[in-house]
């Protein structure tokens, strides 16, 4: 049935206005919508508004070019069906015998339309029956009311402006890292105050010094010379005694927060190692090291300097306040008059400066974050001559850490000047409240002098107090970032009971394992058995679950459904580490570290022995260019493997996997990006190393998988065929499609090739 078009879609809202009234003059009388889409491509892949709307009596659908709405009344026979590969989503519409539409969108709608096909098959079963569709089980965001997707609580539209502010209170949780130095700490406090207690004395000396020796010699009378040496040795004696406190009480404390401070680095650093995969797929390399890194320095640095500084005015100001109450409660008074204004200012401003910092970190976070893509990347930067668009980056990050800081500073400039301003004013009132007792003989001289004298470091203190506010409130936006980490709770759990086993025989066996990775089904009910010293291969589409299986066997993930066995035993039962002590990993991009070829080889096994190393680079195939190498086996090796081919990194990741002796070995595509001469040498290397152990094998040259026991075959997350290369050719199915459009070296159109929905692999640590 075809209707009177919509508008073309213009900005947002109108184009949202506009096909909103559009689909209302296509409703009839009663009938209601339950689920929208709009798909966002059109038939050729190239972006296209269109609009997809399910009703309780048919599907509405319009694209950009149409002629107008097509729709399809709700019967028996119809079916909606989904599927997403390589980044594009799907939707058909079939009946028993053909199929009817197709819809296709970008996955930022996989959501929307995953929602929409559930809710088809709920419609459609109601219409059919009669019944009235159930309530869907869905879970609302809080905050805009969004429907969150499946297995998901977070809502994606605001949880990048979502940030709970930092409280100050979140310093007090780095009590757990200071509790091991409580009597340091206790030492600490009570040199702190007897150090205050040694600082007060002078101005209370001043006193007699100046009522018994200055004013009465002033008068005429003779300086009582002992007196004043009496005076002036204890003027000495206090400022030896204050000197003498204070470094020792300052070298505990520094002493003291240092380590903290390091334990604080270490467990922070201890607990990221322990995280899934999937917490680094949503994080920055740049933000992490940040964190670890400047926070943890920043909380150091408040230990160690701000909040002795702190304790240290605090004590001053309290005794000074008692000293100047013992000697003359109405100027002591008169002393203290600023003091609530302080505090209501500090109040005012502490909120703002909380929030303030804690941004300031996420914006730093961003030109850290810049640096740590561009210069690991640097070959890739140069290659496609876009160093002009990397330092645009930057000035762009830089930037906007200069405007967050310059509104921070706009708060921040104006605070710390009016508490200057109010201290003077307070000393101003002192000397005229002074004065006027002097002249009514109510205080002598050397009163109101040991009074400036113990206001004037009762106002530095103040001053002082005041300045704390910022680091504070910086400190504790660094704490709130570290414990962010040390909250976290890893999706891969160690086992509460263990299981261990004595000895691996290397027989793997999947049952019913499924996946979601978000809203997204990767793998669905595979069931699989690898018998110990098997040799597997896994072929399929990119995007057919292959990775993600290998994943799951390494439990770099754990299953949503089903369970994966070792020897009989479920993998969540044995202790990660010792579980992956028994696989070897040869990846497609090897990894290297900063260091010696041998301690590379040796990574997974730092005390092996040289023989041992240089024995599992021989059968690696790597001992000889090893050797041609200025240092040979000491040679240094630059970050990331620069310097070495992609070849002799594949070795020496070989060589590392041989040294390990594992009992399952996996190779994800381990030849797939050297020559044809390189991949000989690695191929002999990799005979060696998959001989008497489980290996599982992960390649897109199907040619290199011919040694296999067994094929299998995925799609869409599931097994679709399983057999030797030449039952498989000779059943012309999934494998056989693949293995021909290879041989011809042709590229298949996705239409010519199984449908084959995307494999949706979490995003991998930088």
């Amino acid at each position: 049935m075809i209707r009177t078009p919509p508008p073309l879609p213009g900005a947002a809202a109108d184009a949202a206005a506009a096909w909103q009234a559009a689909l209302g003059s296509q409703l009839a009388s009663g009938e209601q919508v339950a689920a929208t889409l709009e798909p966002d491509l059109d038939a050729h892949l190239a972006f296209a508004a269109g609009r997809l709307v399910l009703t309780d009596r048919r599907l509405l659908a319009w694209s950009a070019g149409d002629a107008g709405w097509a729709d399809w009344p709700l019967r028996p026979g119809l079916s909606l069906q989904h599927h997403d590969h390589a980044g594009v989503g799907t939707l058909e519409l079939h009946d028993t015998s053909s199929r009817l539409a197709s819809w296709r969108f970008t996955l930022a709608h996989n959501g929307a339309a995953l929602r929409l096909a559930d809710r088809f098959t709920a419609e459609l079963a109601a219409h059919l029956s009669g019944q009235p569709v159930p309530a869907p089980d869905e879970t609302l965001c809080p905050t805009c009311g969004t429907p969150l997707p499946p297995d998901q609580t977070e809502c994606l539209l605001c949880s990048r402006e979502l940030h709970e502010a930092p409280s100050t209170w979140t310093l007090f949780r780095l009590w757990r890292f200071a509790g091991p130095y409580r009597g340091q700490l206790l030492a600490g406090f009570l040199l702190t105050l007897a150090a205050t207690g040694a600082t007060l004395v002078p101005p209370y000396l001043t006193m007699p010094l100046m009522d018994k020796v200055l004013i009465p010699y002033q008068n005429g009378q003779p300086i009582d010379t002992g007196v004043v040496a009496l005076l002036l040795a204890g003027l000495l004696a206090s400022a030896l005694l204050a000197w003498g406190l204070g470094w020792a009480r300052t070298y505990i404390l520094a002493r003291v927060s240092e380590r903290i401070g390091a334990d604080l680095r270490t467990t922070t650093y201890e607990h990221l190692l322990q995280l899934s995969l999937e917490y680094f797929g949503g994080k920055r390399t740049g933000d992490l090291m940040a964190r670890i890194g400047s926070e943890t320095d920043r909380i150091c640095v408040f230990l160690s300097l701000h909040l002795l500084d702190f304790a240290t005015d605090v004590l001053m100001i309290g005794m000074t306040a008692a000293i100047l109450f013992s000697i003359n409660p109405a100027l002591a008074l008169v002393t203290l008059l600023p003091l609530p204004f302080i505090a209501w200012m500090i109040h005012l401003v502490r909120d703002r400066l909380r929030t303030g910092f804690e941004k300031i970190d996420r914006v730093w976070s961003e030109v850290t974050n810049v640096l740590a893509d561009t210069i690991p990347g640097i070959r890739v930067v140069k290659a496609f001559a876009q160093e002009q668009r990397e330092a645009q980056r930057f000035r762009e990050a830089n930037r906007h850490n200069l405007a967050v800081n310059d509104r921070l500073n706009k708060t921040w400039s104006l605070f710390s000047p009016t508490v200057t301003l109010l201290t003077e004013v307070g000393l101003l009132v002192v000397w005229a409240f002074g004065i006027w007792q002097i002249a009514h003989d109510q205080i002598t001289v050397g009163v109101l002098t040991a009074f400036l004298a113990y206001i004037s470091r009762f106002y530095s203190r103040l001053d002082s107090m005041s300045r704390i506010v910022s680091v504070t409130q910086k400190a504790a936006a660094g704490t709130k970032r570290i414990f962010d980490i040390l909250d976290h709770v890893s999706s891969v759990p160690e086992p509460t009971r263990p299981t261990h086993l004595d000895r691996v025989q290397g027989r793997i066996e999947i049952r019913d394992a499924s996946f979601r990775y978000g809203n997204r089904g990767v793998i669905r009910g595979l069931n699989l058995d690898i018998q110990p010293g098997e040799m597997i291969g896994l072929v399929g589409h990119s995007g057919s679950g292959k990775s993600t299986l290998v994943n799951l066997i390494c439990r770099f993930y754990d299953l949503s459904e089903g369970a994966i066995r070792l020897d009989g035993t479920d993998i969540r039962s044995l202790p990660v580490a010792e579980y992956r002590r028994h696989i070897g990993l040869v990846l497609q991009e090897p990894f290297l570290f900063f260091g010696t070829i041998a301690e590379n080889i040796a990574y997974g096994r730092p005390d092996a022995s040289r023989t041992e190393i240089v024995a599992a680079a021989r059968a690696a195939h790597a001992h000889e260019f090893i050797l041609r190498l200025p240092q040979g086996y000491d040679s240094l090796v630059g970050e990331r493997g620069q310097g070495l081919s992609g070849g002799e990194r594949q070795r020496i990741s070989i060589a590392r996997a041989l040294l390990i002796d594992p009992r399952i070995l996996i190779l994800d595509e381990a030849t797939s990006s050297v020559d044809t001469e390189t991949e000989k040498e690695i191929q002999k290397a990799l005979d060696n190393l998959v001989r008497g152990r489980t290996t599982i094998a992960i390649a897109h040259r199907l040619s290199t998988l011919r040694q296999a026991d067994r094929l299998v075959v995925m799609d869409r997350g599931r097994i679709v065929e399983v057999g030797n290369h030449d039952d498989l050719m000779a059943r012309e199915g999934h494998y056989y499609r693949l293995y021909q459009a290879q041989a011809r070296n042709v590229d298949t159109d996705l239409d010519e090739l199984p449908t084959a929905s995307a494999e949706a692999k979490p995003p991998m640590p930088k």
